[in-house]
């Protein structure tokens, strides 16, 4: 793919940049100024293409890297390359967006799972988290679940917030999917109060957990 190109694109995310749209994703820490929707009209357009995505990812903009995941294969990065590519994702959204849109599509994710989980860096550890929480629900077996309830007990109050909010989604998705832990995860949940107080729009599930397992699972059970 010509340069060109990569600039063209570039003049684009330029052209749709919104200093409203900034100071909003500016107070989530994620610096860039383009409403998503218009980011993914740019991205359903452009249709994948794998070597623009990482040129994309090579200039460290962050609107940019994520248009970049939007049209890149995520069964064509390497292990070595994820890794390199999640401790760059400086920024909340790219960090997010790089985990469940590439990682959890790509053959590595189990072995990039237990790296990250176990790495000294939190927000690395975050995205290691965040790929167990996928396994809770999707893939469990294999799983030490009373293993994960004894770290996320001992651990998760004093955790950095993005490792924390983590961890309770981890444990809040143990509650819901797993009845034999359910009453465990509440307990946990219970004592360590954590997101106990997190500002929750009306109409919207609170993240703390008792809160969200116990919401879950009544839906599910009228379903």
């Amino acid at each position: 793919m010509a340069e060109s190109t990569v600039a063209e694109v570039m003049d684009e995310l330029a052209a749709l940049e919104d200093p409203k749209v900034r100071a909003v994703n500016e107070k989530h820490g994620d610096d860039h100024g383009v409403n998503l929707t218009k980011l993914r009209a740019v991205a359903k357009r452009l249709k994948t293409q794998q070597e623009l995505a990482q040129q994309l990812w090579a200039t460290g903009d962050t609107a940019a890297r994520l248009l970049a995941l939007l049209i890149c294969r995520p069964k064509a990065f390497g292990r070595d390359e994820l890794d390199v590519m999640l401790r760059e994702a400086r920024t909340p959204k790219v960090h997010d967006w790089l985990v469940n849109y590439v990682v959890k599509k790509n053959p590595h994710a189990e072995d990039l799972r237990v790296a990250w989980t176990a790495d000294s860096d939190p927000v690395v550890a975050s995205a290691g988290w965040a790929l167990t929480t996928e396994r809770v629900a999707k893939k469990p077996e294999g799983l030490d679940l009373s293993g994960l309830l004894d770290v996320i007990e001992a651990e998760m109050r004093d955790a950095p917030d993005r490792l924390q909010w983590a961890m309770n989604h981890c444990l809040a998705q143990i509650g819901i999917e797993h009845a034999e832990y359910r009453a465990r995860a509440i307990d946990i949940g219970e004592r360590l109060r954590v997101l106990e107080d997190y500002p929750t729009p009306p109409n919207c599930t609170s993240p703390f957990a008792p809160i969200w397992i116990s919401e879950m699972v009544r839906r599910q059970s009228e379903k």
